[in-house]
Order: structure tokens, then sequence, then C-alpha cells
């Protein structure tokens, strides 16, 4: 039994400084977690319980779909992942260190490489497979702005399973098992989420889907189709677009346009100049970043933001990614800032991409990289040219959606969960090889399947708090029953004594505050902030053989008599 008036616990009535969401904000004041440095946590004991009840859930849903669970150290040798290559291509996320021999280490962020390694020593017929393999574990990654608590810290906790198969066609069922086993994983914990169209990342691989947790706070930002149900993480969104089909305009033009900072004023000198009705999704915007140290230009229409997210994930190779800064324009002296355009990029050594949307043939307004001047009638294919499309400009609500062109909607959240076929990347890299029915080596074709452990504490505070505290649901609550002795006489908090003790002896979990300093109001708002999924009340109601029980998430409440308080208690749980 968990009793207040020990329990390693302070609540408080102020939200912290840096509380970005609302899952950090009470996480901290019901006295769960507390921040050692930026991204890193400790937990207390109402939160490791939590925690340790949504582990259970978790390892339970592996071991029923026929996963094995091992274990690997966090401390691990640079060889593997120089081998795959991802000692580099990992790039600053990674934490690396030496011992006292001048051998280099890392902090695992991930387990690919160990997984890997494990199999190739123990396995070597085909016989040995299918193969699925978890553990939970925890993870680093040196984030550059950990931010909204334990939703992207430096160090967190994962579920990551991984599973080996001969060919492609056992690949594609264990993938399904573990999708189905994420399905029943995340509905016992009782989170909303949605299925999503996703990239693989730096880990590789091709089908790839994330279980995403509506949350307007969430860092993910999702679209959805209403009418046909696509739904794909922005990063993954396809921009469907139709080949131009307008004729080619006469010669690019090059022409006045002094004090045009933005592109509402460009298109208002253009509509003035030439008594013209265009906007800014008919001028290019030439967003110019540095890509692991090489200059390139970004082009989108001009009524669109690049989004560096989408640049990251489908731009092939690029670990490091960062608009231009003043000491970059100053190497590039040919530049104009504010006035660049596509038509030199190879005079100035720039690589150029274009979003979809600046189909071949289109002709478009742009900086004609003379100050104060811009050129109209710029032709893509003609005048400048990309290297190749990459989906790069913010997705819109309202944007075609590529499977049946309605209009699709946004929306944010939590990435809770992210499946993926890796394919033979790492049994490749590895050696990973099995003899096959005529004694052929093959090379081992890998799933890897991952559950933010820490994070989904968080998403599921997220999902369920409300103006007044954390809501649990039953089944991850710290405890079932929040036993409050609200008075000063000793015969409530005898009476209280028993009832705690009697509900644990009937398998209930009970928080039992048995303060005596503390008020009955200061008591009644912790268990509201705490948020224990039911709350019981011994107080002045007991003279008259009463007692009060309340369920937290809907605020109803009922009195139960105190001679059968655990009968109806347990009645009224079990309906």
């Amino acid at each position: 039994m968990l009793r207040m008036s020990t329990l390693l616990l302070r609540t408080l009535r102020d939200d912290p400084s840096d509380a970005e969401v609302a899952s950090h904000r009470l996480l901290v004041r019901a006295g769960y977690v507390r921040r050692i440095a930026a991204g890193i946590y400790s937990w207390l004991p109402l939160g490791y319980i939590t925690y340790r009840n949504i582990e259970k859930v978790i390892r339970e849903e592996m071991d029923a779909a026929g996963f094995q669970e091992v274990h690997f150290p966090s401390l691990l040798p640079r060889e593997p992942y120089e081998e795959t290559n991802r000692w580099t291509e990992y790039g600053p996320d990674l934490f690396r260190l030496k011992d006292r021999k001048g051998n280099d280490y890392l902090l695992g962020p991930t387990h690919e490489e160990m997984f890997t390694l494990m199999v190739k020593g123990e396995f070597s017929s085909y016989k040995d497979l299918p193969l699925s393999i978890y553990q939970i574990q925890t993870k680093y990654r040196d984030e550059p702005r950990p931010r909204s608590g334990i939703i992207r810290g430096r160090e967190f906790v994962m579920k990551d399973s991984y599973s080996f198969d001969v060919d492609d066609a056992g690949l594609e069922l264990s993938y399904q098992r573990h999708r189905d086993a994420y399905i029943k994983t995340f509905n016992r914990l009782g989170l909303e989420f949605n299925i999503v169209s996703a990239m693989s990342g730096a880990m590789g691989g091709s089908k790839s889907e994330e279980f995403l947790a509506p949350c307007t706070t969430g860092e993910d930002t999702y679209v959805l189709c209403e009418k046909c149900g696509f739904a794909a993480n922005v990063e993954a969104m396809v921009t469907k677009v139709e080949p131009f089909s307008g004729s080619e305009p006469g010669a690019m033009e090059v022409f006045d346009s002094p004090n045009t900072p933005t592109i509402d004023s460009l298109v208002d000198l253009y509509n003035t100049k030439f008594g013209a009705s265009i906007t800014g999704a008919e001028t290019l915007k030439n967003v110019l970043l540095i890509a692991d140290g090489q200059a390139i230009a970004i082009l989108v229409p001009g009524d669109r933001e690049v989004d560096l997210k989408r640049v990251g994930a489908n731009l092939a190779g690029v670990k490091e990614l960062r608009l231009f800064e003043d000491e970059d324009f100053a190497k590039y002296p040919g530049l104009v800032k504010g006035y660049v355009g596509p038509q030199d990029a190879d005079k100035f050594g720039i690589k150029v991409y274009a979003d979809p949307r600046i189909t071949i043939g289109s002709p478009w307004i742009t900086g004609a990289n003379e100050k104060n001047k811009h050129a109209r009638f710029a032709v893509h294919g003609r005048d400048f040219k990309a290297i190749s499309f990459v989906e790069s400009a913010e997705v819109k609500a309202g944007d075609s959606c590529p499977s049946c062109s309605a209009p699709v909607v946004i929306d944010r959240a939590i990435e809770i969960g992210h499946i993926f076929q890796l394919g033979r990347k790492y049994a490749q890299a590895l050696g990973l090889t099995v003899l096959d029915q005529n004694g052929k080596a093959q090379v081992v074709t890998m799933g890897s399947y991952g559950i933010g452990v820490s994070r989904a504490v968080a998403a599921v505070a997220e999902q369920t708090h409300d103006e007044i505290g954390l809501n649990w649901p039953r089944e991850i609550a710290p405890a079932q029953i929040h036993l409050v002795a609200a008075g000063k006489d000793d015969s409530i908090f005898a009476y209280a004594e028993k009832l705690a003790i009697d509900l644990e002896a009937a398998g209930l979990t009970v928080l039992f505050d048995d303060r005596r300093e503390a008020s009955a109001g200061v008591k009644f708002k912790d268990a509201e902030l705490i948020g224990i999924p039911f709350i019981v009340i011994v107080g002045k109601g007991l003279a008259e053989g009463n007692i009060e029980f309340r369920i937290r998430n809907s605020g109803d409440k009922f009195e139960f008599a105190s001679d059968s308080a655990v009968q109806e208690i347990l009645s009224t749980l079990n309906s």
C-alpha cells in the first residue's frame, strides 16, 4: 500500500517555468518526474509505478505475440557501427566517448547492430527462422533541442524489436504480426491513435508506418483524408501535381523591383507594374541551405514555406541541414540577399533542388541575382534546371490527397510507435546469412519495430488530463483507488485504515492519504492532480454510516454504506 504520510511525494501548486505542454506541467506538479538536466529526468515513485505499468502492458503483448525478450547494454563498441557506417551517419545526435585505453564507444541510440550480431552468432539455418526478439532498454540521443518534458529527451526508454526472415514474404508476415500487437498494446493503454505512412529515417528500410497519438501540442504533424482514409506523416506526404500544360512564354525578362523584401511586396509591385493579377503561388522562392557543408537551394512556390523536416527526410544522405546565415552569404559574394534566382546556380556552385510543384516547363517570377531586380518568364528546364525533385514545401490543409485527390486535413500528434521493413541493409553489412533448403547462403531480411515506453507516459497524460490534473486509465494508473481520510477524528482514520487493507486484500491497489496535518481541501486537490481513476473519501459522512465514491474522469459521485463499502466498490468497478 502507498501511504502519503511516508511516500516520496511533494505536489506543487505552480507550474514549472520551463513547462511547454500539459504532460510536462502536470507530471512535475503531481510529483511523478523531476528534471535533472535538459532532456534528462528522474522518476519519483508514482511516476515509476505508472511507467512500469505501461512497460508491463507492452511486455505482455509482445510475449503474447510470440516475441522473445533479450537485453543489450547501453554502452556499445564503435566497430559494429563502423561496419554499417552509422558511426558517422548518425552525426551529432550520437553520444561518443572513449575508455581509459582510448577505445571508442557510444551510448546506444538504437540497437540494430547488436540484434543482428546476436542472431548471427546463434543461428545459421533457415530452419531457425522466422524469429522476432525484443528488448526494453534506455536509449541516448544528443537532441539539439530537448523539449516537452519526457516527450523528447536525451535519455529515454524504448521497446525495440526486430524480426528475422529468410525472404520478403516472411518479412511481410512478421511486419503484420507486429502491427497487430501494436494495435492491441495501444488499445490497452487507452490511447487514441492513427496509423500513418512514414519515412524510415536514419535506420533505413522501405515500408514504414507510425502510430501517432493525436494531441494539439504534439510535435509531429500528419495529414488525413477523411474521404478515403489516407494518412501520412507530413515527411511522407506525396505531392499530387499535374504536368505543366500551358504554352511556353517568351524569353526571360529582368525588371526593376526595388523595395520588395517579401513575396507580398513583390506581388503588389508586379501587379501594379504589369497590370496583372498574380498571387504568391506564381512566384518562385529560393531558399538557401547548407547541407553537410554544401550550399544548396530549395525551390518552392512563393506562397509556401520550406519544411526543413521534409527536406531532411527526403534529401538522401544528408545528415546536417540548416538555413543560410550572414557568414554563408559572405562566402558567396555573387548572391544578392533577397534577390536570389536559380538561373546562375552553376556559376555560384550551388546545387538546386525543386519541390514537385515546380514542374518542368512552368514559368516563374524569381530573383534576378541583381539588387532590386527580379526576372519573369523564368522557365524550369529552359532558364534553370533542378538536380532533382524533393518533397520540401510545407503541407497545408486542403492540399490534394495523393490517393483520391480530395482535400486533406492536418492534425498534430505524438509519435508513440514506429514500424518499418529494414530489408537486408544491416544483415548485408554484418554478414548475417543462413543456409536455405538447398544449402545456399541467403542474406536474412529484417524488420524493426519501436515503441516509446517513457514517451507513452506523457502521451497518455496529454490525451486524458483535464483542467484540474492528471486522469489515468485504470490499467496504467499508479493505484486504482485513491483513499482520502478527510477529517481529524481518530474514528475516520481507523475506518479508512481498515478499508484500505480490505481493498488491497480484495485485489485492488490503493494510494492512502493518511496525512494528519493536511487539510481536507489540500487532500482533495492532490487527489484531483495525481489522477488516480477512483477516489474514495472517508469523512464526516462516516458518522451516518456513509462514505463517498468518485469517478475521476467523469466526476460522478456515489454514497456507499460504510459496512458494505468493499463490496459496493468492487461491484462499481466491475460494472
